[in-house]
Order: C-alpha cells, then structure tokens, then sequence
C-alpha cells in the first residue's frame, strides 16, 4: 500500500484511532528532532547500561507517567547538582580553614611584634634612666 493514498474513513474511525496510529507509520521529521535539541540544549549521547538498570529505569518512569529517558535525565542532572554544591562547599570550608590560619598567623607574629616593641621600649626607658 502506498502511503499516500487518502484512506476512506469516518469520524468515529478516526476518533477511535483505528486509522494512522500505528506505530510504523509514525515518524519524527529531522527538523523536528533538531529542533527540540536545539530549544532543550540537548546532546545525544550514547552510553552502556545493565538492561536490569534500564528495565528498573522504565518501571519506575511508567509510575510517574514519563518516559524513562527524561527520568534518566531528571535524576543525573540532580546528581550532577548535588555533586557541584558539594565541591563548592568542600573548597568554601577550605578557604575558611585557610583564612582562619593565615589571621592566627598574623595575629601571632602581631604579638610576637608587640613583645618585641615592648622588650625595645623597656631598654631604652632603660638607658634613658641612666643617663637622667
């Protein structure tokens, strides 16, 4: 059967979806694959998955009424979320260690300074006293 051919149908055919929805006359143009990359960012990948993971991945998306690739999606980008916040936090309370030494550093040669003023000021109280 050439495809092109009008099919003759009714209204209640088509409402019951007995014509054009099986599955091997359906077909996504590439424009419109390209074009939902485009709106959405996305990138094709292709990657080696257990078919337990991805049977498990399909179970659990058919519970939430999605397919399983937008889960697939949905769960590495808060993985990948949850990973960066914890970098940063790790290198932020880095930075603070950091900071909190290099202070008690300063403040330590601070004193140490100060001592040494002070052991300064004494000696030369000192000699002035002599020569008073």
């Amino acid at each position: 059967m050439n495809y092109r051919e009008t099919i003759e149908s009714t209204k209640e055919e088509q409402d019951s979806r007995e014509f054009g929805a099986a599955e091997e006359l359906v077909t996504i143009s590439p424009e419109d694959v390209q074009a939902l990359t485009d709106k959405h960012y996305l990138q094709p990948v292709s990657i080696r998955l257990e078919k337990s993971l991805i049977e498990d991945f399909k179970l659990i998306a058919s519970m939430y009424g999605i397919g399983y690739q937008p889960l697939m999606r949905h769960i590495l980008k808060r993985f990948a979320d949850s990973e960066k916040k914890q970098i940063l936090r790790e290198a932020a309370s880095k930075m603070k260690s950091m900071r909190r030494e290099a202070l008690r550093e300063a403040a330590s040669k601070m004193k140490s300074m100060g001592k040494e003023a002070a052991k300064n000021l004494r000696q030369l109280a000192a000699k002035q006293r002599k020569v008073a």
